[in-house]
C-alpha cells in the first residue's frame, strides 16, 4: 500500500468563477432548480423510447430555462455575441432549439460546430429526441465521411472541419442563417480558421445586401477577451449553471514522480471516501493509464477488510468503442469506480457520480518544428485553463473535490491557456483549404491567432512540393492538380498518393491504405497481453512494412464479412474497421466522380511501395554506416518505432508517415522503397538535399 499523501486546508472556488479575465457585459441568472438532469455521455446515445413528458420536464429544470426569455431579446438585436455557460446549464443542447422556436434563423438553416465528430453525433441524436423527430429531419448532422441531414433539417450539428469543407464550395455559407461556434475554447486548428471563415462570411454578406449571418461564440471558460475582441467587441452574456462546491487541495510539496502521486492520492481517497463516490483521474496517454490501471488493480486486492472493492477503467481514444462505454455504467452496489484516463474526459464527455479528480497537472501535447518536419509529442504542463477544466468534472452533480498534484505556487507559474492548435501544427491542410476557398491572400489571413511566418513558409514550400501550388502576380493559386487534392478530405500527402495511384496500377489499394490511416488506430494493443498480440498478428505481417501489413489485415477482415468476432480475436477495433471501409467507399466516390480508373495491383506489393515512395518522397531516411537511420529532409537522426513491424530490420531506405518524438524520435507506420524510386519522383528536390549534405 503507497504511504499517504498530505494536502494542506482546502481552498474553495465556484464552478465558472475560477479563471478570471472575462469581461461580462450582461448576466443572465438561472433561478430554481427543480429536478436534476444528468447530463447526457458524449460517447452514449440517448436511450430510446424516453416519455416526451419526462424530456420537456428535464428541458425545463435546466439553468438555462430560466434565462429563455432575455436571451432570445438580447440575440435578436445582435449579429454576434458571446456566450459563456457554465458545464451542465444546457447551453450546447437548448440555445439552438431557442433559436429555432423564437424565429431567429427561420430563414435558413441553424449550423452547430463541434471539434468532435463523436459530440457532434450524440448532440444531434440528443436534440432530435427532444424535438421528438427523426434524426436527419429537423435535426441533422454532418461529421467527415458521414453525413445525416435533408432538405427538412433546420438544426445542423456539424464537426467544425466540415463546416470548413462547405465553405470551399459556398464562401458566403448561404444556407446558413446563424452559426453557434461551440466549444470555442478547446481552439483546434479547424475552430481557429472557421472563426475567420465565418467573419469574413458575416461581413461580405452586409457588403452584399444579402441575409444576414448571426454568430454565437460558446465558450464554458471566462477568459473570452479574445473571442469579443476579434468579432469586434461583440457583447458577453454570461449563463449561470448550477454552482456546486468544490474543494482545490494542493500538495505541500513538489511532486517529483507525479505517477506515485496519484497512486497515493487514488487509495487515500479510496480509504476514506464513501464508496458511492467515484474518482477520476487524469494521465497523459496509454501506456500509463494501462500500467496505472494494472497497479490499482494489484493492490485493490490486498487491501484489509472494510475496504470497498474498486472497478478500475481506463479511458483513452483508442480504446475499443464497448470498453468506452464502461465508463458511463454504474458500478456494482459498495463498489468504487476509479476512472483513468487522458484529457479527453476534460471536456468532451460527461461521466455521472465523479466526485473526486486527482489533476497530474500533466498533457501529452504535439508541437510542429517546420525546420525538422518534426512533431513532438511530448509530456507537459496544462495551463492554468486546462486545470480549471478537470477541477470542474468534480462539480457536476453536487460538491466534490479536486487534488491537484502540484503546489499552489507551480499552478501560479501555469500559462494562463493552452497554446492554439493552430500556432504548434503542421497547416499544409489548413493552406490548401485556404487557397480552395479562394482567400484573397492566405498569407495574410485573419486569424484570432496568428501562426508564425516560419510556419505558414514550411507549409508554402510542402504544397509547392506536391505540384498543388503556383503563384501568379505575387499571389498563391492552386494548380489543377491543387484543386484536385483540396477535392479530399485529407492530409495533402494522402490526396497526392491517392491521385498517383492510377499511375501505379494499385487505386484499390491505396484507397484501403489511405483510409486507414485516416482514423484512430484500427489496432488494439493492451500490454497486458502484448505476447499473445505478437503471435495472432504474425499471419498479416509483412517484410515491406506497415502499410501492405495494414492491408492485409484489412483484406482478411473484409474477406471474412466484417465479423465483430474476428475483430475480437485479432485484437483489431471493430467500430474503427468499420469506419475505415465508410470512408473507403466516400473517397472512392470522390475518385470515381473525377473519373479515376479503378484498378488494382492484384498482390503486387512492389506497385504500392512505388506509389507511396512517389508521394511521401519528403518523409525518407536512410540507414547509416553506424546502423541508425537519418531523415533526407532534415539530417534528423529518427528510429522505427517499436510498434513497427519492421522494428527488428535495417532496411537501407525507407518512407514514413509521421514523425514523432518521445523519449526519441521515432518513424511511425514505416514502409520500404528503394532509393531510385525517390530520385525518380522528385530529382531536383534529392538533388538539392545531396548538395546540402555534402557541403
Amino acid at each position: 500500500m503507497p504511504e499517504e499523501a498530505g494536502f494542506p486546508p482546502a481552498k474553495r472556488f465556484r464552478p465558472g468563477c475560477g479563471p478570471p479575465g472575462g469581461r461580462v457585459l450582461m448576466l443572465l441568472t438561472a433561478g430554481g432548480s427543480g429536478g436534476r438532469r444528468r447530463p447526457q455521455p458524449a460517447l452514449a446515445q440517448p436511450a430510446a423510447g424516453v416519455y416526451p413528458e419526462a424530456v420537456e420536464r428535464q428541458r425545463r429544470s435546466l439553468p438555462i430555462f430560466a434565462a429563455r426569455g432575455q436571451l432570445l431579446a438580447q440575440l435578436r438585436a445582435l449579429d454576434s455575441a458571446v456566450l459563456i455557460g457554465e458545464t451542465g446549464s444546457g447551453k450546447t443542447t437548448q440555445l439552438p432549439q431557442y433559436l429555432y422556436e423564437g424565429g431567429i434563423g427561420r430563414q435558413g438553416v441553424i449550423a452547430v460546430t463541434q471539434p468532435r465528430r463523436v459530440a457532434a453525433i450524440s448532440l444531434a441524436t440528443r436534440v432530435s429526441d427532444e424535438k421528438r423527430t427523426e434524426l436527419g429531419k429537423l435535426v441533422g448532422y454532418t461529421v467527415r465521411f458521414d453525413d445525416v441531414s435533408s432538405e427538412d433539417t433546420r438544426i445542423k450539428f456539424l464537426t467544425d472541419g466540415m463546416l470548413l469543407r462547405e465553405a470551399i464550395s459556398d464562401s458566403l455559407l448561404r444556407q446558413y442563417s446563424c452559426v453557434v461556434l461551440d466549444e470555442a475554447h478547446e481552439r483546434t486548428v479547424h475552430t481557429d480558421v472557421l472563426f475567420g471563415v465565418v467573419k469574413a462570411a458575416q461581413k461580405r454578406r452586409k457588403e452584399l445586401g444579402k441575409p444576414p449571418l448571426k454568430v454565437v461564440v460558446m465558450s464554458a471558460t471566462m477568459d473570452v477577451d479574445l473571442f469579443s475582441q476579434y468579432f469586434g467587441g461583440a457583447p458577453v452574456l454570461y449563463l449561470e449553471g448550477r454552482q456546486h462546491p468544490i474543494q482545490v487541495l494542493y500538495t505541500k510539496q513538489p511532486q517529483q514522480d507525479y505517477l506515485h502521486a496519484a497512486l497515493v492520492s487514488i487509495f487515500q481517497i479510496h480509504q476514506e471516501a464513501p464508496p458511492s463516490q467515484d474518482i477520476l483521474v487524469f494521465l497523459t496517454g496509454q501506456e500509463e493509464i494501462e500500467a496505472m490501471s494494472k497497479t490499482c488493480r494489484d493492490i485493490a486486492k490486498h487491501l484489509p477488510d472494510g475496504c470497498p472493492p474498486m472497478l478500475v477503467l481506463p479511458l483513452y481514444a483508442s480504446l475499443p468503442y464497448a470498453q468506452q462505454l464502461r465508463v458511463f455504467q454504474a458500478a456494482p452496489k459498495g463498489c468504487r469506480k476509479v476512472i483513468v484516463s487522458t484529457n479527453i474526459a476534460e471536456t468532451s464527455i460527461t461521466i455521472t457520480g465523479i466526485k473526486h479528480v486527482v489533476d497530474t497537472g500533466m498533457v501529452k501535447a504535439k508541437t510542429y518544428n517546420p525546420d525538422s518536419g518534426l512533431e513532438v509529442l511530448a509530456v507537459q504542463r496544462v495551463s492554468k485553463a486546462q486545470a480549471w477544466q478537470r477541477t470542474g468534472r468534480a462539480g457536476r452533480e453536487g460538491s466534490g473535490v479536486c487534488y491537484r498534484l502540484y503546489t499552489e505556487d507551480e499552478f501560479e507559474k501555469f500559462e494562463k491557456m493552452t497554446v492554439p492548435e493552430i500556432q504548434r501544427c503542421n497547416l499544409a491542410s489548413v493552406l490548401l483549404q485556404l487557397l480552395a476557398m479562394k482567400v484573397p491572400d492566405v498569407l495574410t489571413f485573419d486569424f484570432m491567432s496568428k501562426p508564425s511566418p516560419d510556419h505558414v513558409q514550411a507549409a508554402v514550400a510542402q504544397l509547392d512540393l506536391l505540384g498543388a501550388l503556383e503563384q501568379k502576380d505575387g499571389q498563391l493559386t492552386l494548380t489543377p492538380v491543387g484543386r484536385k487534392m483540396a477535392a479530399f478530405p485529407l492530409d495533402p500527402k494522402f490526396a497526392k498518393t491517392l491521385l498517383l495511384s492510377p499511375k501505379f496500377h494499385c487505386t484499390e489499394e491505396i484507397l484501403t491504405i489511405v483510409s486507414l490511416l485516416s482514423v484512430d488506430s484500427v489496432l488494439y494493443d493492451p500490454p497486458s497481453r502484448r505476447d499473445e498480440v505478437q503471435a495472432v498478428r504474425r499471419k498479416f505481417v509483412s517484410s515491406e512494412g506497415d502499410h501492405i501489413t495494414l492491408l492485409n489485415i484489412y483484406r482478411a477482415f473484409k474477406n471474412l464479412g466484417r465479423s465483430k468476432d474476428w475483430c475480437r480475436e485479432n485484437f483489431v477495433n471493430s467500430k474503427n474497421m468499420a469506419l475505415v471501409a465508410e470512408v473507403r467507399a466516400q473517397l472512392r466516390d470522390i475518385c470515381l466522380k473525377m473519373s479515376m480508373p479503378m484498378v488494382s495491383s492484384r498482390g503486387d506489393g512492389e506497385s504500392v511501395r512505388r506509389c507511396l515512395a512517389h508521394s511521401l518522397f519528403m518523409s525518407t531516411a536512410e540507414l547509416q554506416p553506424d546502423g541508425t537511420y537519418v531523415t533526407t529532409d532534415s539530417r534528423q537522426p529518427v528510429a522505427i518505432h517499436p510498434s513497427s513491424v519492421l522494428f527488428h530490420c535495417r532496411p537501407a531506405c525507407v518512407v514514413y508517415t509521421e514523425l514523432l518524438h518521445t523519449s526519441r524520435c521515432y518513424m511511425r507506420d514505416v514502409c520500404v522503397v528503394d532509393a531510385d524510386w525517390l530520385h525518380e519522383a522528385a530529382p531536383d528536390y534529392f538533388r538539392r538535399k545531396l548538395r546540402a549534405a555534402c557541403n
